[in-house]
């Protein structure tokens, strides 16, 4: 009588069991011979430093199969806190243990540079002057389609009579005054900001057109990033800030820093050993 087969789906129930565990990973096993070398990891790291910048050792971590990485302590004054990592491995069925690098890792106390930050996340208003140019966002949320804004409060403001409520209003006579005072000032065209500015405000998505008579030649700047933001400004002013003034690039990862981490510079507290030391360089003594 031939024996009984597995039914499929316990069949694909124990390859899912096998499959997982054959995913599962699997911690990495400490190597005697590179976990008693610490010796050889400690010339290493002297001949990368210098005998007076080796501490004591802190420990080991197994990265992998037959692959240890000491840590030391590091004595250089300029890093403090920091640590040197020697990682020292030997082939399959090997006694002869080898260096594999030797680098200065960051501790728990040690520090560091703060992290990058992209140029548009640290602007700040008032940053932009004349001649500078501050890209908008395509979807910059501050901005919409001028068709998608159509509402009634157009109709509204024509219909609105003004002074209502109020016992006396601006004339004909100040409202001209306001109005040449306004254009011949710093927000008008001749303004130096407004010289080197790559469009006008007229055609900025940050232009907010003023009611009445001045909505033909003035308006108000919304543009948080702009020096005029909250001000009146000419319909023919401009700034770097325009909505339209240029497109806004690709953001791609910055090249890592390159850090010096052997060279320091030493300065002096102004203790007498110091300045003594100093004298004797500037008489050309070392």
């Amino acid at each position: 009588m031939s024996p009984q087969r597995q039914s499929s789906p316990a069949r694909s129930a124990a390859a899912r069991t096998t499959t997982a565990a054959a995913r599962r990973p699997r911690t990495p096993a400490v190597d005697s011979a590179c976990a008693e070398a610490v010796d050889l990891a400690r010339e290493a790291a002297e001949d990368t430093a210098g005998q007076t910048r080796v501490g004591e050792h802190l420990g080991l971590r197994a990265e992998g199969d037959r692959v240890v990485t000491h840590y030391f302590v590091c004595l250089d004054p300029a890093y403090t806190g920091w640590r040197w990592a020697v990682t020292v491995t030997r082939a399959s069925r090997a006694r002869n243990v080898t260096v594999s690098e030797c680098v200065l890792l960051p501790g728990d106390d040690a520090l560091l540079a703060p992290p990058w930050v992209p140029w548009l996340e640290r602007l700040r208003p008032g940053d932009l002057g004349p001649g500078d140019l501050l890209p908008t966002a395509p979807d910059d949320v501050r901005l919409a389609p001028g068709f998608t804004q159509v509402d009634e409060s157009t109709d509204r403001e024509a219909q609105w009579e003004l002074g209502l409520g109020r016992v006396r209003v601006l004339s004909r006579e100040g409202r001209d005054e306001a109005a040449a005072r306004w254009y011949d000032g710093v927000a008008g065209p001749r303004a130096p900001i407004a010289a080197s500015a790559p469009a006008q405000c007229s055609t900025c998505g940050f232009y907010v057109v003023l009611a009445g008579a001045l909505r033909q030649v003035f308006g108000v700047c919304a543009n948080e990033y702009a020096p005029d933001d909250g001000r009146v400004v000419s319909a023919d002013h401009g700034c770097g800030a325009h909505s339209e003034a240029v497109s806004l690039p690709a953001v791609s990862e910055h090249n890592p820093p390159v850090i010096d981490e052997l060279g320091y510079e030493v300065v002096p507290t102004g203790g007498d050993e110091d300045a003594a030391s100093l004298d004797d360089e500037a008489l050309g003594h070392s």
